[in-house]
């Protein structure tokens, strides 16, 4: 069984892992600017299917299962995109402080043989604590989420400044909802957890 993570992120390739599955990891190179009008969960249905899509077709008889995902994070109306440099993830979290993160996390597995695709979106809203100045400053020199929208890593030092989450998929914020996952897995024949001598990776 030949299993392709379409994503080049490191977050979404160690929790796959966890499931103990034998895959590969594949740069999906879809453009992911946003559609005119287009809804923050919308979006990341979309382009996790068209990820999925696209490395299941360039891949062709030798991707067997392609998993794709996208995260889309929104501040009220305005979408978070990841801060990039140090005064920008500053800046991101100085304007979230106190407030309410919505998170749209969707998962998408193509299967080749069959054509067949399955989707499931989880959300998730986080918030924050009202930070000071030097606490984010502090917790941003500390964990350096340059590369995460919102400007926190959950995982890591970022529960930190939570005040709380809800949602029905915690790995949903780390960009791979691995209970969702699970259920796509099924539907497409992948029965886990696998038998031990399946499982090596």
């Amino acid at each position: 069984m030949n299993i392709i993570l379409a994503s080049t992120s490191p977050y979404r390739r160690q929790l796959l892992s966890r499931l103990r599955l034998a895959f590969t990891c594949t740069d999906p190179a879809v453009d992911e600017s946003p559609l005119t009008d287009e809804l923050a969960a919308d979006r990341a249905c979309r382009l996790a299917r068209q990820k999925a899509e696209a490395v299941s077709g360039a891949a062709g008889q030798s991707a067997a299962i392609v998993i794709g995902a996208d995260q889309v994070a929104c501040l009220g109306d305005q979408i978070l995109h990841k801060p990039g440099s140090v005064g920008g993830a500053i800046a991101q979290l100085s304007a979230c402080s106190g407030k309410k993160i919505q998170f749209w996390t969707a998962v998408s597995v193509q299967c080749h043989a069959t054509r067949a695709h399955f989707q499931q979106l989880v959300s998730c809203e986080v918030t924050l604590r009202t930070l000071t100045s030097e606490e984010i400053e502090r917790y941003v020199a500390l964990d350096k989420p340059l590369d995460c929208a919102g400007s926190f890593k959950w995982e890591s030092l970022g529960i930190t400044l939570f005040e709380s989450m809800q949602t029905a998929d915690p790995t949903a914020l780390e960009g791979l909802p691995l209970i969702a996952l699970c259920d796509l897995l099924r539907q497409v024949g992948v029965s886990l957890p696998l038998a031990a001598q399946a499982s090596q990776h």
